[in-house]
């Protein structure tokens, strides 16, 4: 597999510490691995992070997709000439997590000249399947952004 990544390599720190002010550092998001064409992050299933009736909230595994998958977009292009913005968002939640931690690791399906779709799994720490998301990207002008 071809390297997707428009530098050599992806500073996690730094993607971490971008989402500090904003919705991600808010429900604890960390960027944890990546490899040729895929990009792995870690959420806390915490009180930030469940419903009132104590398992993960759905919209936090929307927020986790969202994250990696725009984040991962973002990655591939060159941000002094595009940006990318998300078009659609789905996600289905397979089973409930109360505790401990959830990994999505994102995948581009296709990479085009004005959209990219990417595939976002996100397991417990046992590795068991909690959703399934998908997102589509356009790749914008900077000008346009």
């Amino acid at each position: 597999m071809t390297k997707i990544w428009f530098h050599d390599t992806l500073d996690l720190n730094a993607l971490t510490a971008n989402g500090d002010n904003c919705m991600p550092g808010n429900v604890g998001i960390e960027f944890i691995d990546f490899g040729d064409d895929w990009i792995k992050t870690r959420m806390p299933v915490n009180e930030r992070t469940k419903q009132p009736y104590g398992r993960l909230h759905g919209g936090a595994s929307v927020v986790l997709a969202e994250t990696i998958g725009s984040v991962g977009a973002a990655m591939t292009i060159d941000q002094s000439k595009f940006a990318v913005v998300g078009m659609e968002i789905n996600a289905n939640h397979i089973r409930p997590v109360k505790d401990g931690y959830v990994y999505a690791v994102a995948r581009a399906e296709s990479m085009g000249r004005t959209t990219q779709i990417w595939s976002i799994r996100i397991e417990d720490e046992a590795g068991k399947l909690v959703c399934i998301s998908r997102i589509t990207m356009a790749v914008i002008s900077i000008e346009r952004a």
